[in-house]
């Protein structure tokens, strides 16, 4: 059984960053405790493992992660041989490995080295390491048959030192190559070999990035600009109409300092949206007035005006050198860099192939992992109403990037292109639509005036209610143009949640048949080592025993759909017999109840909280039951113990709360926080398609709702 992975190469400039990010990222899926080796490092900052660290939230001491530089291991090589210096690494490795479940490892980077046959040193280390190799070959500017031809010779030459192969990665391939290739190494070798497109966004600087080489001075500009891509480089000396004309989304406009024509043109052609750029860069330390800086702040916030003391053309040089990274300041271009690993290689074929031992302990992280993962394997598409606001726009960034949904964003189509545009995101192939103007508010007035005639709702009336986000958005999904809603970040909970009880209505049938009776909600609690699965905690104030029943039985079905096996607590004051009263006795009859209806569920009730998570308690109060000390779903008898129980775990024990998730309805909507952060409306959305998958064919198309914008 493999326990550590050897990511190499054959040369510099492979890009494999892209693949040890994505291994990682493979890796903390399966197990709790990974750890990073890279034997040999050059001076100054490691960037990736900073990435790692920060990304994956790792614990691993950096002194351990090292084993020498790389001046230290030539002189070694080179008064003690080849094989001291294997033997110092070979030490230095297991120090780490014995700590971990497994390990990736960072192979040399051919670059500067001073060691002669790079290739042969990491592949004697990765076999005495025990590790299996997973080689990299860059294809940046080579021809097809290049790429094939060293493809193959790298295979053969790990292959041929003993190495075990585990697959072989072509990176940074043309794009217009990336199929051909692909398609010529299928079968050829006797391991798979994934081909990844070379992708702009990873090799273009940032602003800030640029700004440091430079030793720039930021006249405007916040963190969001600055971490833009720069795409492109635009010169201006022209006529401001000429440069206009030249501009490309994501550029960098690079011109004199006094040229404030430029300034202003090219910020007000972004915040136009036409097309949005990534900055301006003046050149001859040359500064605009106070009063050009004042109006470039306000047509573009945000957007980067960078100064630099250099003319044009040394400073052209010094651009078209620089190179993006992947570091922890560039969480985007990290986003960036997983979908596309995840995107073309088979990573459940490699994950199969490497074969870590699975952790019993489920981490939040991992849990995370899972549901990005679950909500890809079948693409749905999730429409949000609060298409304007930031949170929103970056979890989107985060979703299509990571290709974990598709999208459609209800708001001002200006609106929300310039804000994004400020922002420094692309969205892609989203659909935008604003209600006030779309060609489907007359139908969506006609669809809810039939469902509320009975209520007086006239067409009139209608068409002003549909113009709404919240009750536009639930029509989409109503209708089949979307597969779910997310809502909430800056809306209530009744005005997000209110459209689906008069529109999408409960799951047909009622509980006596599989269906719903009431809208209820979970919260997935993530802990340190396990997921924990509360209800309801967020809708119901005080359910009855059928309602409770009811909210028991979706819990446990929300359950098994994200992987956690249900074993639910019907929670009281009281344990088994020990207590009577009309709490307990309204408990103890809706355990009762599921008992009839779905006696394939383990359930035990009534029962105290310590006693239903606590093995040595349930040993003493309940010895004989199968639920009790290792329940996993818990059910509380009312909102207010269970809205405090869920914020008392969350803030006491650090756990991460996800949710709450709505269920009992026909079609998925899920409500937000308003103080949700980017990381709690992606998890949302995951869990949204999720539930879309399970309810429902996959959505039309977009042609089949309005066209793309």
């Amino acid at each position: 059984m493999t326990r550590s992975v050897y990511v190499t190469g054959i040369d510099r400039g492979d890009g494999r960053q892209v693949v040890e990010l994505g291994v990682m990222e493979l890796l903390t899926r399966q197990v709790d405790r990974v750890g990073v080796f890279r034997p040999l490092v050059h001076d100054g900052p490691d960037r990736l493992f900073e990435l790692l660290r920060s990304r994956y939230r790792l614990a691993q001491d950096p002194a351990t992660v090292y084993g020498l530089d790389y001046q230290e291991a030539s002189a070694l090589q080179a008064e003690q041989g080849t094989d001291e210096l294997v033997s110092v690494l070979v030490d230095r490795f297991h120090r780490v490995a014995r700590d971990y479940d497994v390990v990736l490892v960072l192979g040399t980077d051919f670059a500067d080295t001073q060691l002669p046959d790079e290739l042969s040193l990491n592949a004697r280390l990765a076999n005495e390491f025990g590790a299996s190799v997973l080689p990299v070959v860059g294809g940046r500017r080579q021809t097809a048959e290049s790429v094939l031809a060293e493809t193959r010779n790298a295979y053969r030459a790990y292959d041929g030192l003993g190495c075990d192969v585990l697959a072989m990665v072509t990176n940074r391939v043309a794009r217009e190559d990336r199929d051909e290739i692909a398609g010529r190494l299928a079968g050829r070798l006797p391991v798979p070999c994934w081909v990844v497109p070379d992708e702009p966004a990873l090799s273009a600087p940032t602003v800030a990035q640029i700004t440091q080489v430079l030793d720039g001075k930021v006249l405007l500009g916040d963190d969001a600009g600055l971490s833009r891509d720069a795409l492109d480089f635009v010169f201006g000396g022209a006529m401001l109409p000429n440069l206009l004309k030249a501009l490309t989304p994501g550029c960098l406009v690079v011109t004199p300092g006094d040229r404030a024509d430029l300034v202003v043109g090219s910020l007000a052609a972004h915040s136009a949206g036409t097309p949005p750029i990534a900055g301006v860069l003046l050149t001859l330390n040359e500064e605009p007035g106070e009063e050009i800086l004042t109006l470039a702040a306000r047509l573009a916030p945000g957007t980067p005006v960078v100064s630099v003391t250099g003319n044009s053309f040394p400073t052209a040089e010094r651009l078209f050198s620089l190179e993006g990274k992947l570091t922890a300041a560039t969480p985007r271009k990290a986003e960036t860099a997983l979908g596309l690993f995840e995107r073309y290689v088979d990573t459940s074929d490699l994950n199969k192939r490497v074969s870590a031992p699975s952790s019993d302990r489920v981490t939040p992280m991992m849990f995370e992992h899972k549901l990005l993962e679950q909500a890809r394997s079948d693409k749905r598409r999730v429409v949000l109403p609060e298409g304007t606001e930031e949170r929103v726009l970056h979890a989107a960034e985060v979703l299509l990037r990571r290709g974990v949904c598709d999208l459609t964003l209800l708001g001002p189509e200006d609106t929300i292109r310039k804000k994004a545009a400020d922002l420094g995101i692309d969205l892609g192939d989203s659909q935008l639509i604003d209600p006030a103007v779309s060609e489907l508010r007359d139908a969506f007035a006609e669809k809810y005036a039939q469902l509320r005639a009975h209520k007086g709702v006239t067409v009139e009336l209608a068409y002003d209610v549909v113009s709404d986000v919240n009750y536009f958005g639930t029509l989409m999904v109503q209708e089949g143009l979307a597969d779910g809603m997310v809502s909430g970040s800056v809306h209530s909970t009744a005005a997000t949640i209110r459209p689906a009880f008069e529109i999408i209505k409960t799951t047909a049938g009622g509980p006596s048949s599989g269906g719903a009776s009431i809208v209820s909600s979970v919260f997935f609690m993530c802990l340190a080592d396990k997921v924990l699965v509360y209800g309801d905690c967020a809708v119901n104030p005080d359910p009855d025993a059928e309602q409770l029943a009811d909210i028991a039985v979706q819990s446990a079905t929300t359950a098994a759909r994200f992987g956690v096996e249900p074993r639910i607590a019907m929670l009281s004051y009281s344990t088994g017999t020990s207590g009577s009263g009309a709490d307990v006795d309204k408990v103890r009859e809706a355990t009762e109840l599921v008992r009839l209806r779905r006696p394939d569920l383990m359930i035990e009730g009534p029962i105290q909280y310590d006693a239903a998570v606590e093995p040595s308690v349930a040993a003493t109060k309940l010895p004989d039951s199968e639920v009790a000390g290792q329940a996993t779903v818990l059910i509380f008898p009312d909102l207010n113990t269970g809205n405090n129980t869920y914020k008392a775990v969350q803030r006491s024990a650090g756990a991460i709360a996800v949710g709450p998730v709505l269920q009992g309805l026909r079609k998925p909507v899920n409500d937000l926080s308003r103080g949700a952060l980017v990381q709690d409306i992606v998890n949302t959305v995951a869990i949204t398609a999720i539930q879309a998958q399970a309810q429902s064919p996959a959505a039309p198309t977009t042609a089949t709702a309005e066209p793309a914008h």
